[in-house]
């Protein structure tokens, strides 16, 4: 799968910042179709990282959230900051 078809946008919420300060992880809308597997595979390839795992939550609007948690050695802060999350 088309990596930038997989990951839609960064979902930001109060509780998405807080996961980016206390557990390294990002939160992305991502196709409803997609698997841990194509996550992981799509968010490696964009940004360049290692994902240590990958947690999906579908919401009751429909919408997909993928919960990607970085390796020790990157810095999901960084990855925000590139984001404009910001």
């Amino acid at each position: 799968m088309d990596p930038y078809a997989v990951i839609m946008k960064p979902h930001v919420t109060e509780k998405s910042m807080n996961l980016i300060d206390q557990n390294n992880e990002l939160a992305f809308v991502v196709m409803r179709k997609s698997t841990k597997k194509d996550v992981r595979r799509a968010f490696e390839e964009l940004f360049a990282v290692k994902v240590e795992r990958v947690n999906t939550q579908v919401t009751p609007r429909g919408q997909k959230i993928a919960y990607i948690k970085l390796a020790k050695e990157h810095s999901a802060e960084d990855i925000a900051v590139k984001l404009g999350v910001f």
